[in-house]
């Protein structure tokens, strides 16, 4: 575990680190490819994070948050680097 991801256990408590998982995996399926994508991953665990750091910590929140991140990736972009019009809020 790198010193960011203890950071991030050890912000949220375990109900909202498993809300926060499942939100991924459920952003991931509504992409038709490129699940596995480093990038498109990460593009949207930080939105995910985002949305728990304000304080939306319920699955349905974190889920809309990973969705909506998910939408935003262009399908011919996924895996690539992301615009500028998809930078981390």
């Amino acid at each position: 575990m790198t010193t960011k991801d203890s950071f991030i256990a050890e912000s949220f408590d375990r109900p909202t680190m498993a809300n926060m998982e499942v939100a991924l995996d459920r952003a991931l399926q509504s992409l038709a490819t490129g699940r596995e994508e480093h990038t498109s991953r990460k593009y949207i665990a930080s939105r995910i994070l985002a949305c728990a750091k304000a304080g939306d910590t319920t699955l349905g929140g974190l889920t809309k948050a990973g969705r909506a991140a998910a939408e935003e990736i262009p399908p011919g972009h996924r895996g690539q680097r992301h615009t500028a019009a998809m930078t981390i809020r």
